[in-house]
């Protein structure tokens, strides 16, 4: 079956296992989405309740198929490892992934990276992360009360749900797992 075409159903409503969107544009994205979310998987490898997914539709509401992302990489604490066709959180105890990453592509729109900033504050992510490979530039929001709040200073920030230390090397990101460990 076509990967595009395969469906969950819940209950009278189905939710699409796919966008139909790239995971990347480019080559260079990819490596960065890889790079990301193996990253993770290798920091949590032993933690049976820590699920890390890449390019996942996260399907936050129940009965809104319409209402959806699809994160480079995010983290839900609390849920179990394993497959899933997509993230409906109703389904996961009703925990929003903590932590989500996007990395930009030059297709990127600001007015997309505005959109995505105000979903993810508005489903409840503690932690966001995009990072700008053509630029250099990190940038992160924490949740403070109902809002994601900008952090100022990303250059050797320590991500409080994952332990992971982000770096700023000639334009190049490095993450450093919580045991000082160069994500490879």
């Amino acid at each position: 079956m076509n990967p595009v075409s395969q469906m969950v159903a819940d209950s009278e409503v189905t939710y699409p296992e796919s966008d139909g969107q790239p995971m990347a544009e480019n080559t260079e994205q990819f490596a960065w989405i890889v790079l990301i979310k193996e990253g993770l998987e290798a920091v949590f490898a032993d933690d049976e309740d820590v699920f890390v997914a890449g390019d996942l539709l996260w399907y936050p509401v129940r009965g809104r198929p319409d209402i959806r992302r699809a994160p480079d990489a995010m983290v839900a604490f609390g849920r179990p490892k394993g497959h899933r066709g997509s993230y409906m959180q109703w389904k996961e105890g009703g925990i929003a992934p903590q932590v989500v990453f996007e990395v930009m592509s030059p297709g990127n729109t600001k007015r997309e990276m505005r959109q995505k900033l105000e979903f993810y504050e508005r489903y409840g992510v503690e932690e966001y992360y995009l990072w700008d490979p053509t630029q250099g530039r990190l940038q992160g929001w924490n949740r403070k009360d109902t809002r994601l709040a900008p952090v100022f200073q990303m250059e050797g920030h320590r991500s409080r749900r994952l332990g992971v230390r982000f770096e700023i090397v000639d334009e190049n990101l490095e993450l450093y797992g919580p045991g000082g460990n160069r994500f490879l």
